[in-house]
């Protein structure tokens, strides 16, 4: 008798290798196989050739003795010192260019960015033509440029350029005066430091309060109002002592200036603001214009300078008195005055009370060269004003790239509610903007602190210049200083990496 089993069937076996698990394992352990067999064929490679050519490996050379020059160190250097304290100067260096190349190109380029989206023809257009000219001249070029085409263009030390506060400028490069404090003054920078936090923390306070509640507190706001005058005054009296004490002297200078300073401070607080805000924003230029136009060109008449000046800084005025008259009132205005007065008036209080003192050490020119200040040699000017300008137009491309991405329903629902252009921009469509901006923003902070390493082609003692070119040229070591260099750009690259995806973290969307 036959029997049918209708069971289930057994599934077919499979070859274990046909496992995509298992698969995969393998894949990975023959690619780490043959990544590890690679790096020791190389290692022993290397130590071949070197024991061939008689050279010895090893990072005591960084206790001896350099034994050259570095032009430009913000550490003590002298031709004694060590390798590894160059490794130090170039380091610093190579922060201090990218820092503050960071700080002004980020500035410039959301500058030019919203100015690229600006209804006004003349405006977008300059700024089209700024993005698209410098991102299309290579970054070395530039530099070559800015260092042998206009400061090494400059006048001789004894024809120098005569700038405002002391600043002179040569082919030699920039003088500018040197702050010198005393021990009491330390104690200004530990306030200055905790006015700040608290400053910051204020400001977060009241922000939290006016979202849950529509308006700022009634003690911020009438200490806003009190700080607006406060800072009225002392820019006004400021502005007003330069005009009477130098531009046009007076015998009575600093009393008068104080007169009209209390008169403008006292109309800030009535519904004359926007009048004392239109003189004190032409007091401003006209001191400031008038001061670098009469220094930059001294060989035009003073009277003419004075006049052009005064001319610019009516039509700047008129800006500002117009747009004084659109602010809302102080109640609804974040209480930015009050910030600034704490963050300064603070430590300025502690700084009398300590009778600490804070000198400034002039640039004095002598017979062949200036003597006292602090001096920027050329190749840190070129280097970081080409950073600067270069880095600046690809920023402004992501700003205009992170605005546009904002939909135009927030712009629009913006308006309905009577919002003006400058408070749309500032307070919904750039900070939905930034969770775009962020990422490639990011990237442009990696590349100008990696192209600050083309300051070598200038003469800048960065740290490719002094570490993996004057000291590997004379110690011969050069895996140990290259790898040296490497990992320092690594640790920067990480670094930066890291705070700028903490931010994005803070600014991004919170999805519910």
């Amino acid at each position: 008798m036959t029997t049918l089993d209708t069971g289930p069937a057994a599934a077919p076996r499979v070859a274990f290798y046909n496992d995509p698990v298992i698969r995969g394992i393998i894949y990975q352990v023959v690619v780490a196989v043959l990544l590890v067999t690679f790096i020791a064929w190389i290692v022993g490679n290397t130590a071949t050739n070197l024991a061939a050519q008689n050279k010895t490996t090893g990072f005591d050379f960084l206790w001896k003795t350099a034994g050259f020059d570095i032009s430009f160190s913000l550490l003590p250097w002298s031709r004694g010192s060590y390798y590894w304290e160059a490794f130090l100067v170039g380091i610093t260096n190579t922060l201090l260019v990218a820092f503050i190349g960071i700080i002004l190109a980020t500035m410039l380029g959301f500058t030019i960015g919203i100015a690229r989206l600006s209804s006004n023809f003349i405006v977008a257009r300059l700024a089209t033509i700024y993005i698209e000219t410098i991102r299309n001249i290579p970054l070395l070029l530039q530099l070559f440029f800015w260092y042998f085409a206009v400061l090494k263009a400059m006048p001789a030390v004894r024809e120098s350029l005569a700038l405002p506060l002391d600043i002179f400028i040569n082919q030699r490069g920039l003088m500018v005066p040197r702050p010198t404090p005393d021990q009491e003054f330390t104690w200004v920078l530990v306030t200055f430091g905790l006015a700040l936090a608290g400053a910051i923390a204020l400001g977060i306070w009241a922000t939290r309060v006016r979202t849950l509640t529509g308006k700022y507190p009634r003690e911020v706001v009438l200490a806003g109002k009190v700080a607006d005058a406060c800072v009225t005054f002392l820019v006004a009296f400021t502005a007003l002592f330069m005009l009477f004490g130098v531009a046009f002297p007076l015998s009575d200078a600093p009393l008068v200036a104080a007169v009209v300073a209390v008169v403008l401070a006292a109309f800030s607080l009535t519904r004359f603001a926007a009048i004392s805000r239109g003189v004190l924003t032409f007091l401003i230029a006209f001191v400031l214009l008038d001061t670098i136009v009469g220094a930059m060109f001294a060989w035009v008449p003073s009277l003419l300078v004075s006049v052009l000046s005064a001319m610019i800084a009516l039509t700047i005025a008129r800006v500002g008195y117009v747009g004084a008259l659109s602010r809302p009132p102080s109640e609804a205005r974040f209480p930015l005055a009050l910030l600034v007065l704490i963050a300064l008036g603070v430590p300025g209080l502690v700084y009398w009370l300590t009778g600490a003192t804070l000198v400034f050490e002039v640039p004095v020119l002598q017979r062949f060269n200036f003597v006292g200040g602090l001096q920027l040699p050329p190749e840190f000017v070129a280097l970081a004003f080409g950073l600067t300008i270069y880095t600046a137009a690809f920023i402004a491309e992501t700003v205009r790239g992170g605005i546009q991405a904002v939909s135009r329903g927030q712009t629009e629902a913006a308006q309905s509610l009577g919002l003006k252009d400058g408070d749309r921009l500032r307070l919904v469509v750039v900070p939905q903007a930034m969770r775009v901006i962020i990422p490639p923003l990011t990237s442009q902070y990696l590349n100008l602190t990696k192209n600050s390493s083309l300051g070598a082609a200038i003469g800048y003692p960065e740290l490719v210049n002094v570490f993996a070119g004057t000291s590997l040229n004379q110690t011969g070591r050069a895996i140990e200083c290259i790898a040296m260099v490497m990992l320092v750009y690594l640790t920067l690259s990480l670094l930066t990496s890291a705070i700028m995806n903490w931010y994005n973290a803070r600014v991004s969307l919170v999805e519910r």
